[in-house]
């Protein structure tokens, strides 16, 4: 899942809102998460509003073009819903479900300290981006960056509670 982190309570932005979806206050999101089960019925969200958080209840999500339609609990007008738009939504980590084995948030590798299996530093992961068969995690130590490929021959180790990933990269790519 792409997505930033307020890492102080450990909020993660799951989406945003980019308009309103009829005049019973719908809401057309941009979703940054993979599935629809990060806005599960009943899933609480916070809204970074202009005028302060507000914290909404998902009450439905469908898939809709290229994102999803929401409607909330505690919305019932357009009107509502207008000073909203354009505010992102966030998600406690603790309320995601677990990932499968062998699959991360990427909140939760953005960060980690990437080593050789010799031990060699090579940096932080900076940030992530898909490719379609797979991501791609940047590392930077300084200016220098490497690209690691996230495939099961160049991963040997994820261990997020020592914030560490150790990699055995392909000859060439440092």
């Amino acid at each position: 899942m792409s997505s930033k982190s307020d890492s102080g309570n450990r909020r993660i932005a799951i989406g945003k809102i980019i308009g309103t979806h009829g005049l019973k206050g719908g809401a057309r999101v941009y979703s940054w998460a993979e599935s629809t089960d990060s806005y599960a019925k009943g899933m609480q969200l916070t809204v970074a509003a202009p005028s302060g958080d507000v914290e909404l209840t998902v009450q439905s999500a469908a898939p809709h073009k290229k994102g999803l339609l929401l409607t909330f609990k505690e919305v019932g007008h357009i009107n509502d819903l207008e000073p909203l738009v354009g505010s992102e939504l966030f998600v406690d980590r603790a309320d995601l479900p677990e990932p499968e084995d062998g699959s991360y948030y990427w909140v939760d590798i953005i960060g980690l300290r990437v080593e050789t299996v010799d031990g060699d530093f090579l940096g932080k992961v900076d940030s992530i981006f898909p490719t379609g068969s797979n991501d791609v995690y940047v590392v930077k130590d300084g200016k220098k960056e490497i690209l690691v490929p996230a495939l099961a021959s160049v991963l040997k180790e994820i261990d997020l509670d020592q914030g560490i990933m150790v990699v055995d990269l392909p000859e060439g790519l440092l």
